[in-house]
């Protein structure tokens, strides 16, 4: 969960600003920033801890360096996609799937306690995925929801 406090933090920092150059609070601008701020961060934390990326995924995929790096990449251009609006509802549907699907690789981490950051099965299990992985991804999905697909059609 304190991966979400680069989202919240993004968030407000990004209202204050707004509020102060344009003289209103710009929500969905902000929301989409938070958001591309966070998954472009994960997306280059594929870079810096692909061993551990490597080992979340499931063994009945193989190249799995590969796919490491193909998700790092569509991660950072999700984000980018978030802060063009002709992009934004698109972006942020195919986000919704790709956060639903890298779920399964959470499932498979936890199950073999994958430590990310080590590279190594030295990882919390199951009891992260329940108390941390699977309410961040619900956060992530609603607030890509709200902000990408939901707010830009009012």
């Amino acid at each position: 969960m304190k991966l979400l406090s680069i989202i919240a933090v993004t968030f407000v920092l990004s209202l204050g600003i707004t509020k102060i150059i344009e003289g209103n609070w710009n929500f969905l601008f902000s929301g989409n920033l938070a958001l591309a701020v966070f998954i472009i961060f994960t997306g280059l934390a594929h870079f810096k801890y692909q061993k551990g990326m490597a080992l979340m995924i499931p063994d009945i995929f193989p190249v799995k360096m590969f796919l490491v790096y193909l998700t790092g990449i569509l991660e950072i251009a999700a984000g980018i996609g978030l802060l063009f609006p002709a992009w934004r509802v698109t972006t942020a549907i195919l986000l919704i799937i790709f956060l639903i699907l890298v779920f399964f690789a959470n499932i498979n981490s936890s199950r073999k306690n994958v430590n990310l950051f080590k590279g190594d099965f030295s990882g919390p299990g199951m009891d992260y995925l329940y108390k941390e992985r699977l309410p961040m991804q619900i956060i992530l999905i609603v607030w890509t929801w709200f902000f990408g697909i939901y707010l830009p059609s009012l």
